[in-house]
């Protein structure tokens, strides 16, 4: 019997954005193996209510839980601001986000200075970020960037458009300290958007904090995978495998097996 620390560890995000968070924990835990499941089919959550994206990450969950995971970490801003704590306090393994880990990075970084959020309309509108870093006694600025998404995944983070459009969304800022990428996609943007920002304001990558979290709270737990253990990656998708393969290279995802499969609907005590 496969022990559990031996296990894979399960990555979820509604399509391709969150292969950043599985790129970030590769190379902070390169001993484990990853089931990375883009929901390619239903994408995109934000402009979707939050009943059903809760909905949505419990059905991929079961399908990963299925598949003998040993933690569930949810590259999405979307699903983690949806689903968390519930999700967690639900399912039979440890589940990790992507928005807490931020928030933890940017308030020590920050200190008590003013911090921007980059992120997408519903992320934004939802103030996932913003609430918590209030709460905290922060104050923040927060901007809604939908074309950087479709710039990443058309290849042309590193481009004269990608930079004329980062200057107009950061046109009206006020002094800032530090800024976080609030959606899974903008760490692809980060050379583009520190030149648009200025060299002395700091930058918080979701992605990098979340794998930095799982990896300390892996080994708290005892569920670290050995250090001889050879690290593998497999994708599964809801949509078009070729589709996802193509953006996946685009973003320098790592490379495995995809299965495209089929999410059942849960079934719940009502029917």
């Amino acid at each position: 019997m496969l022990s559990l620390a031996r296990k894979p560890l399960g990555v979820f995000d509604s399509g391709v954005g969150g292969l950043t968070v599985l790129s970030a924990l590769r190379r902070a835990l390169p001993n484990e193996s990853y089931l990375y499941l883009g929901d390619t089919a239903r994408v995109p959550y934000g402009s979707k209510p939050q009943e059903m994206v809760r909905d949505f990450a419990a059905q991929i969950s079961d399908a990963l839980l299925q598949r003998g995971v040993k933690g569930i970490v949810i590259a999405c801003n979307t699903a983690s601001a949806a689903s968390l704590p519930a999700l967690a306090d639900a399912l039979p393994v440890p589940v990790w986000g992507v928005v807490e880990p931020g928030v933890e990075a940017a308030l020590l970084r920050g200190r008590g200075g003013r911090i921007g959020v980059l992120g997408t309309v519903g992320t934004i509108r939802a103030r996932v970020y913003q609430d918590r870093l209030e709460r905290a006694g922060a104050a923040t600025w927060a901007k809604a960037c939908p074309l950087f998404v479709p710039i990443v995944e058309e290849g042309i983070s590193d481009s004269t458009i990608a930079r004329l459009v980062a200057d107009y969304y950061l046109a009206d800022r006020p002094g800032l300290d530090t800024v976080i990428l609030g959606c899974t996609h903008y760490p692809a943007l980060r050379a583009t958007l520190q030149q648009a920002l200025g060299p002395d304001v700091g930058m918080v990558d979701s992605a990098e904090s979340t794998a930095a979290v799982v990896a300390r709270d892996l080994r708290v737990m005892g569920l670290a995978a050995p250090p001889g253990q050879a690290g593998s990656v497999r994708h599964l998708v809801t949509g078009d495998v070729d589709s996802y393969r193509h953006t996946a290279r685009i973003l320098h995802g790592p490379d495995g097996p995809i299965e495209r499969i089929d999410l059942a609907p849960r079934i719940t005590a009502a029917g």
